[in-house]
């Protein structure tokens, strides 16, 4: 007859479940345009393969997403996946489309505070966009992601494509429709998020 604590002491012991890094964005994660495995989300699994491999990423972006879809998407993925991180990089096709910037603050404020309430923490990625309706409107836009940030006490990155739609010379690092950038651009664009996301995989 086996004693129940000799019976457990043989049983392996369990893996602890990873962390999870919720990423919700829109073409810019999503591999738009690019070889399979060879976008930003994807180098940043690796990189976390290497250096943090208690978490895990999950990339939910959608290419096309606007703010509105990436909040009506949201509760369904927290629910799903129960990350312990939410990366949202969403709004440039808010902007595209000329989208009020009131739909934009108001939707990504909601997302913030939906995950915050789901015990994640949140990182904002902040984009810019060409003055095509203003530079007024380009300011305005720039800087209501620092204002949600701000309002909901989240991280941000207050731009993305730093050092790739900023670049001296961008033409080598954006596919030919000019608005995607390309495989070679990805390494960068992680090292932009990395910054922030190292900071909140150490927090407790």
């Amino acid at each position: 007859m086996l004693l129940a604590g000799s019976c457990a002491a043989t049983l392996p012991a369990l893996a602890a479940e990873p962390r999870r890094v919720l990423i919700v964005g829109d073409s810019l994660s999503a591999e738009y345009g690019l070889r399979r495995g060879s976008g930003w989300a994807t180098l940043l699994q690796q990189r976390l393969d290497q250096q943090r491999p208690d978490w895990q990423v999950v990339n939910a972006s959608i290419s096309g997403d606007t703010t509105s879809g990436g909040r009506s998407r949201l509760p369904a993925l927290l629910k799903q996946h129960r990350p312990a991180l939410v990366v949202i990089e969403l709004g440039a096709n808010d902007a595209l489309r000329g989208l009020p910037l009131d739909l934009t603050r108001d939707n990504l404020g909601a997302m913030a505070r939906s995950a915050r309430e789901a015990g994640a923490r949140v990182l904002l990625l902040g984009m810019q966009v060409p003055p095509n309706y203003g530079a007024r409107h380009a300011e305005q836009f720039q800087q209501l992601y620092a204002e949600v940030a701000k309002a909901e006490k989240v991280a941000l990155l207050s731009f993305f494509l730093a050092g790739v739609a900023d670049a001296a010379n961008p033409a080598p690092l954006f596919q030919a429709d000019r608005l995607h950038p390309n495989e070679a651009a990805q390494p960068r664009m992680l090292d932009n998020v990395w910054g922030e996301l190292r900071r909140l995989l150490n927090a407790r």
